[in-house]
């Protein structure tokens, strides 16, 4: 497999650009034009020479969009193809504000939650960090954007994976992804969402960035949230709140409980209560989500009106809470599905 030329920083292209014994500007030209989206072999203002030596080291075309499923209502759900045969998703929601994309940072995830689909076959691989961000290139370009005026405006690291399993990678991806001879998408622009992989969250914290951290916590009590999550039996919800407080002493940015409502698991009147004791007096808002239902895993979204429900009994105890808009409800749930669906259907041509 070659390499990939997005895991490559402006230094880094202009060391290589050195070792190849061209101008050190080449290195400002490959960077904007992989930033644009473009293929190596679409770089134009470069020596054929140049892109030829770059082709034979590096793939022209690390993420491709393989199919494009379209929502009523706007959204758009991708299916990636990788270099190396894998398979991953991403959406794309519009809002009024701008358009944010979701992205995926692993092929499959290890964390096995109860309501997620991209467990299912467990972990296959982490993703580059150029693997991330050509997520993000292919689909701004596919809408017309560039560099100078992006489409893609916002951006979520809510796809398959654990992003904080993929520590370095996603790093350097929001790194990068923010760098001002780039796409330049604002740090406080991204959103960051773990299962709560505390010591890799406490680090984060470290960082010097300005990011969104977003939980998923689901359960206020440990005892039942290790039924649906897995990593509950390693990380309390305490030791996760201690390192959401340190996160927001150290950055100064609330942080975000995602919250999806399962029928008769998590939208208890004890559930609010212990939330409201929990969070009332944080830093922070509780994202409810109606549970996209994932056939294999068997369990439930709440009604809407139990939805609502919840939510306003959450409002009544001093949280800032709101329920999120179902965004492509009609076009494949839960993260993970359309992904295991194509795999399954072309079991002979897909290598996990």
């Amino acid at each position: 497999m070659k390499k990939i030329l997005q895991d490559l920083t402006l230094p880094q292209l202009e060391v290589l650009m050195n070792d190849y014994g061209e101008k050190s500007y080449r290195a400002k030209q490959i960077h904007r034009a992989m930033h644009a989206g473009l293929k190596i072999s679409e770089i134009s203002d470069i020596p054929k020479s140049l892109r030829e030596k770059l082709l034979l080291e590096y793939e022209d075309e690390p993420v491709r969009i393989l199919e494009t499923i379209y929502s009523k209502d706007g959204t758009e759900k991708f299916l990636f193809s990788l270099s190396d045969g894998n398979i991953i998703e991403g959406v794309l929601m519009k809002y009024a504000y701008g358009n944010t994309q979701c992205v995926s940072t692993q092929v499959g995830c290890r964390m096995n939650c109860a309501f997620c689909a991209s467990g299912l076959n467990g972990l296959v691989r982490n993703l580059s960090s150029g693997e991330i961000l050509s997520q993000i290139y292919v689909v701004n370009r596919t809408h017309g954007g560039t560099t100078d005026k992006r489409f893609v405006t916002n951006v979520v690291l809510m796809g398959s994976g654990e992003p904080l399993d993929n520590y370095d990678n996603v790093v350097e991806f929001i790194r990068e992804v923010n760098c001002s001879d780039g796409i330049n998408i604002s740090q406080r622009n991204i959103s960051l969402s773990t299962c709560g992989l505390v010591p890799q969250m406490l680090k984060l914290a470290d960082e010097g960035l300005q990011v969104n951290l977003s939980v998923s916590l689901h359960n206020p009590f440990d005892s039942t949230r290790k039924k649906i999550m897995p990593v509950a039996n390693k990380y309390s919800v305490a030791e996760i709140l201690r390192a959401c407080d340190y996160y927001f002493e150290k950055t100064g940015r609330r942080f975000i409980f995602e919250y999806s409502l399962i029928k008769g698991e998590n939208d208890t009147r004890a559930c609010a209560d212990e939330l409201i004791k929990l969070l009332a007096k944080r830093p922070c808002h509780v994202n409810l989500i109606r549970l996209n239902a994932v056939p294999e895993r068997g369990l439930k979204a709440t009604a809407d009106a139990d939805a609502y429900a919840f939510l306003s009994m959450l409002e009544k105890g001093g949280v800032s809470v709101t329920l999120r808009r179902r965004a492509g409800a009609d076009i494949g749930g839960a993260c993970g599905q359309l992904r295991n669906k194509y795999i399954d259907k072309n079991s002979g041509d897909i290598s996990d």
